[in-house]
């Protein structure tokens, strides 16, 4: 399956709203979210795997039956989502990454640190 990156920004977006100290974000509330009118369940469960491979999320665990829960996003899932979160950072941060032509999760938390940087520079003038 290819990666989507408008999918792992979807799911991130998810776990944050969803999860806390003592909440996890389960099944159901992925079931109940966005996600399912954009994406079906196998590419859903294909990103939150990617996401969490890269480090992005902390814990998934998988259970019989289908069920899983994420516990919450790692501090660099949160600093790549705070990168992206303004629409208008994840469409330059794409709009690079498709003129580069990699779409890889590495790349793309790179190139959306470095645009906040750029951000950062030209408001401060430098």
């Amino acid at each position: 399956m290819r990666l989507n990156p408008d999918c792992i920004r979807d799911i991130l977006l998810v776990v944050e709203e969803k999860s806390s100290f003592s909440n996890f974000v389960w099944f159901e509330d992925l079931k109940n979210s966005n996600l399912v009118e954009k994406y079906d369940f196998e590419t859903i469960f294909y990103h939150i795997r990617q996401a969490f491979e890269a480090g992005l999320l902390l814990d998934v665990k998988r259970f019989a039956g289908g069920n899983f829960y994420i516990k919450d996003l790692s501090p660099k899932g949160h600093e790549f989502l705070a990168n992206i979160r303004k629409d208008n950072n994840w469409s330059k941060t794409k709009e690079i990454a498709n003129k580069v032509g990699s779409f890889s999760l590495k790349t793309l938390t790179t190139i959306a640190s470095n645009v906040v940087t750029s951000s950062i520079n030209h408001y401060l003038g430098l």
